[in-house]
């Protein structure tokens, strides 16, 4: 991400604490380094402790300020709490959440098997409301105000063929953000949610668009009105405007942010079922292998 296009004054996330789930890599990261080049306090959490850590240490030599890793697998609760119980006491009080971290691949729904289907729905689904439940519980004990955004999809609007674990989770995600704006407002809480076009990084490509060999690749078919992929601070300032003071009045929307493309063609992969047996062997193949590097990386 150019960093010098961000649209908001310096300093504007001063006093902001905020924790990115999946902050190590890809959007997460990108939204962390945004934060903290307004003056943000940033947390970043994922499965892979030592990939945070390098993050952190990167960001800070690039912009200064705080970035704080932790290796927290998301998909148990205890460890949810035992990590943000690390943060409260030893460094205060959150006052926001991004729901980033997640999991997905392509796969003939007939060809799924539960672990497959778990793998995405344990992180999406169940790690998702366990964060938030565990922060937001913290705010309305302490009576402060907290913000809370979620990272989705537009298919929680037309569905997804070929990632229906990811899409089902997803959708859930978005009716939390509806019903919680709802429920917990009087709090002083917000929720709103993103739902992205195609944000090409490395983990999404080569498990979503396992035979895109470029970026420009994901857009060869001409799907997108605007002819081309988004750029990485296009999301950040999405993010920040949510995120950030002078939106309190937002609450309870899911903003996409795809160039039109849910619009023109639904956004989704229903091109897929062109695919043969021999494509969706060379796509399984070459999801194995990306999911085998990133399990040696994991340190919980």
């Amino acid at each position: 991400m150019d960093i010098d296009q961000l649209m908001f004054r310096p300093g504007l996330m001063d006093g902001q604490r905020i924790l990115i789930t999946g902050g190590g890599t890809g959007l997460g990261k990108e939204m962390a380094e945004g934060v903290l080049k307004l003056g943000g306090e940033v947390h970043i959490c994922s499965r892979r402790g030592g990939v945070c850590e390098e993050t952190a240490e990167e960001l800070m030599s690039k912009h200064g300020g705080k970035v704080v890793p932790h290796a927290c697998d998301i998909r148990v609760a205890e460890a949810i709490t035992e990590m943000n119980d690390r943060i409260w006491s030893a460094h205060g009080p959150l006052t926001g959440l991004v729901n980033n971290a997640a999991g997905n691949f392509i796969s003939r729904t007939e060809d799924l098997s539960v672990r497959g289907f778990d793998a995405i729905s344990n992180i999406v689904f169940r790690g998702t409301f366990c964060m938030t439940q565990d922060i937001g519980k913290r705010w309305i004990d302490q009576n402060l105000r907290g913000n809370v955004i979620s990272i989705l999809t537009t298919w929680v609007w037309n569905g997804g063929p070929f990632v229906v674990p990811s899409a089902m989770s997803k959708s859930a995600v978005n009716t939390m953000t509806q019903s919680l704006a709802t429920e917990w407002g009087r709090y002083g809480l917000r929720f709103n949610a993103i739902a992205p076009g195609p944000f090409p990084t490395e983990g999404m490509t080569k498990r979503l668009a396992p035979q895109a060999e470029t970026t420009e690749d994901m857009n060869r078919d001409g799907r997108n009105p605007m002819g081309r992929i988004g750029f990485m601070h296009e999301l950040v300032n999405l993010a920040v405007f949510l995120m950030g003071p002078g939106a309190e009045y937002v609450n309870g929307q899911t903003i996409a942010i795809d160039g039109a493309a849910y619009n023109a063609t639904g956004g989704n992969f229903y091109q897929l079922s062109n695919w043969s047996d021999e494509d969706w062997q060379t796509a399984r193949n070459a999801i194995e292998a990306t999911n085998a590097k990133d399990r040696a990386k994991r340190t919980v």
